[in-house]
Order: structure tokens, then sequence, then C-alpha cells
């Protein structure tokens, strides 16, 4: 398995470096049950608004159902297809607008969804997998290829699955894979406070 740990200035908690959205899957290699149950605990027990949950997810796992694993890949676009046709699970991430206590709007759905989704994948790499997470797909194609009801937010597609060997990589494979991994600088993202701030000095836009 290729290690590509974040490079930081401060040491970051391993989970969390060793985390990386890899492409390379063994297609060959099935996630056992106990493993997709441990997956979906560890989603359920991020945070939310009142303790909500609004996420749902379907799994769809090669090996148990290949129809609706099938469906999912065709949704996904064209460029994930190539790679994500390896990968032995494919993980609709979606979520109910509505709190459940009063149908009011729960307009942190999406907020939450995303926590619970980033916790099945540091779940995901504390059990030797690999996840990446996808946003290029077609919404209104995999809602209709799984039934999903028109009021259910849909977010992304998880593709988990364990790493393939190094040797079984193709060399444009190889090299994508050991690509260093980049973010941009600390000041582009986090604002410091110093007393009175003017919060128009955070930069929504690079130029």
């Amino acid at each position: 398995m290729i290690q590509k740990p974040a490079e930081t200035e401060q040491k970051l908690a391993s989970i969390i470096a060793e985390r990386w959205s890899g492409k390379a899957f063994d297609p060959t290699q099935a996630v056992s049950d106990d493993t997709i149950t441990a997956l979906c605990e560890a989603a359920l027990w991020a945070p939310s608004c009142y303790g909500e949950a609004p996420w749902r997810y379907i799994i769809c796992n090669r090996f148990k159902d290949e129809i609706s694993w099938h469906k999912t890949l065709d949704s996904l676009s064209p460029g994930n297809q190539t790679w994500a046709v390896n990968a032995p699970l494919l993980i609709v991430t979606a979520s109910r607008p509505q709190f459940s206590q009063n149908e009011n709007a729960n307009r942190w759905n999406g907020y939450d969804t995303g926590a619970a989704s980033l916790n099945m994948c540091l779940q995901a790499t504390a059990a030797g997998l690999m996840s990446h997470q996808m946003g290029g797909f077609d919404v209104d194609k995999l809602r209709e290829a799984l039934s999903i009801p028109s009021e259910i937010n849909l977010w992304s597609v998880i593709a988990i699955g364990y790493p393939a060997p190094l040797d079984s990589l193709s060399t444009e494979a190889l090299e994508r894979e050991l690509k260093a991994r980049e973010r941009r600088p600390l000041s582009k993202h986090f604002l410091r406070t110093a007393g009175q701030t003017n919060a128009k000095s955070m930069k929504l836009r690079e130029t």
C-alpha cells in the first residue's frame, strides 16, 4: 500500500495524516460485512444538529449486488468510471433535508452529512482501505437508477476498497498514485482574529 502522509508544520493524528484519495483499487478483494458495518457505525457516530443524523447511505457492493453497483458506476462521469470500476464498494451519500421531529427545513443537512462521510473515510483508512469521494456524477441518472425519492439530497459517491498491488499498475496509474500531495498555505484558508477584525480581509476567491 502506498503511504503518502500529509506534510505539515505540526504533527497530526496519524489517521488524519494518512488518509488520502487514491484511485488504484484492487478489484479482486472484497470488503467483509463486519468491515462495512464498522464503516457505517463510524458515520453514525458523527456529530449533527440536534442529533438528527440526516444522512442516508446506499451501499452498493459489487460482490453482493452487482446490478445496483453497475447502475451507480454508470452514473459517474466518464473520467471517474475509468478507475472507480475497480472499487468493490460504491457508496451513495444522501440526506433528508427536514428535521424528523417537526418537518422543518434542516439547512445543516449537507454539512452534517459531510462530517459523517469523513468519519467513514477515516474508518476506512484505519481498516487498511482506501476511499475516494466523488462529486462527478449525474444526479438525475443516479436518482432514477436507484429509485431515490426526489426530496432526498444527493451529495457524492464514495469509492472504497483495498489498494491494488503496485506491480499490477500501469506506468501512468503508478505515476498518478505516487504524485506528491499538496495543499495551499494555511493563510489562504484561515483567519485569526486580533481584536477588531475585518472579516472582509478574507479572500473568497483566488486572484
